[in-house]
This record gives structure tokens, C-alpha cells and sequence, in this order.
């Protein structure tokens, strides 16, 4: 399943946000998303999920239109947005049972405490979210994300709070899901593109700049360094 966004804009007012964009993502080859602060990624994330609204265009996931057929493309879809909506109320495991019931999925209990050990969250699963640290509650979003198994995932900022330990391992896990998924992540570490992504799309003030596979996309400009590539794309 793959993820197509054809000509899809946003804007506000006098200001567009989002400047008729077009690209791909397939199963096997994490695309990464990178923009400088204000560049659109977080509005393009929210429209291929379907919570915003584009002024045009469309994004179509696993074959459903993100807008007209959100239901359906949601079952399929995992999302992690940049601040990642809790019921900071509620335990952990108490919270990922909702969320799981919410898809209808069978075997709840399993599902539950599969996800727990996958992104390690065993020694937490009993706290209430609401005193875990932001690190920890990162891991509860992205196990929310995930715990329906879906095809495509689209992962904003996935590691923020995350300390050198806990990054090791949600890059390791993310790797692994992006073996046989279409996964799109939106960051602006570049050492998590170099480590996660094979194809990359840079967005600088609304438009695309760059798409291209990353190592392609160094050669075409004669560098090693991905910063140096950011910098001279998006100045």
C-alpha cells in the first residue's frame, strides 16, 4: 500500500502553507519528511491524515481519498502527530485497551501487551500518563500508533524527548516497521534521516525542494552531509 499526494495545498488567508505539493511513499523505504520550523511539514501531516482540510488537492492512502473516504483509510493508517493527543487520566495499559477496542480489534489483551513489550513501555504500563515523562508518554503515542497493525504509518517528530538510550531503540523499531510498511516520517534530526531513511522530500516555505533517494539526491550535489544538503536547500 502506498501513500500519493497530488497537488495538495493549504492556505490562510494571504499566506500559503502548503503550496501544491506532489510525492510518493512505498512499503520498504521510510521516506523522510524534512522541512526548516514553519515549512509545512506538520499541516502537509495533518492533511494526508485526514484532520485538516486541504484548499486543494488530495492525498490518497492505500487507495482511499484521505478526505472522502477518511474511515476507511483510517483503519489502515497509524498516526503519531507532533504533540501526541493522551488521556493523561488514564493508565497506560487502561489507555492502549480504549484504543485497541476503538479498532474492534479481537485478542485485545495480547495486542495490548504486545505493544507494550515492542516499544518498552513494561516497567510504565501500570502509571497513569499523566506521570510519565515525556519520553515515556512519546512511547505511549507511537504505541497507539501501532497497535493495530496498520500498512501505512505517518510518524511526526516521533522521537522528541527521547533520551540517547530510549532513541537507539524506537529508531531500531521504527526501522523494522518500515521493512514491510509505508512509513513516513517528518523530523528535522538529520542524523535520524541518515540512520531511518532511504528516500527523502525536503519542503522549504510551502514547496517541495527536493524528493529524491537520499543517497541520489548527495551525489546530485557532490556532498556527504545531509546538513550541508539542508542548508543550501532550503536557505
Amino acid at each position: 500500500m502506498s501513500i500519493k499526494v497530488e497537488g495538495l495545498s493549504k492556505i490562510y488567508g494571504q499566506q500559503k502553507a502548503v503550496d501544491s505539493i506532489s510525492f510518493q511513499a512505498s512499503p520498504g523505504k521510510i521516506l523522510g519528511f524534512l522541512g526548516p520550523n514553519g515549512a509545512g511539514k506538520s499541516t502537509t501531516m495533518r492533511m494526508l491524515t485526514g484532520y485538516l482540510k486541504p484548499t486543494s488537492g488530495k492525498s490518497i492512502l492505500g487507495g482511499f481519498d484521505s478526505q472522502l473516504q477518511s474511515l476507511e483509510m483510517r483503519r489502515i493508517l497509524g498516526y503519531l502527530p507532533e504533540n501526541t493527543p493522551l488521556y493523561t487520566d488514564m493508565y497506560v495499559r487502561e489507555f492502549l485497551t480504549f484504543v485497541a477496542n476503538t479498532y474492534q480489534l479481537s485478542q485485545t489483551e495480547l495486542k495490548v501487551r504486545e505493544v507494550i513489550e515492542r516499544v518498552g513501555l513494561g516497567e510504565e504500563q501500570h502509571k497513569k500518563i499523566s506521570m510519565l515523562s515525556k519520553g515515556y508518554k512519546q512511547r505511549v503515542g507511537l504505541a497507539q500508533a501501532i497497535i493495530h497493525d496498520p500498512q501505512l504509518l505517518i510518524l511526526d517528530e516521533p522521537t522528541t524527548g527521547l533520551d540517547p538510550n530510549q532513541l537507539t531503540d524506537i529508531r531500531e523499531l521504527i526501522k523494522n516497521l518500515g521493512r514491510d510498511k509505508t512509513v513516513v516520517l517528518s523530523t528535522h534530526i538529520m542524523q535520524e534521516v541518515e540512520a531511518l531513511c532511504e528516500q527523502v522530500v525536503i519542503i522549504n516555505k510551502g514547496k517541495i525542494v527536493a524528493d529524491s533517494l537520499l543517497v541520489e539526491l548527495k551525489n546530485q550535489h557532490k556532498t556527504d552531509s545531509l546538513e550541508e544538503l539542508f542548508r543550501l536547500l532550503t536557505v
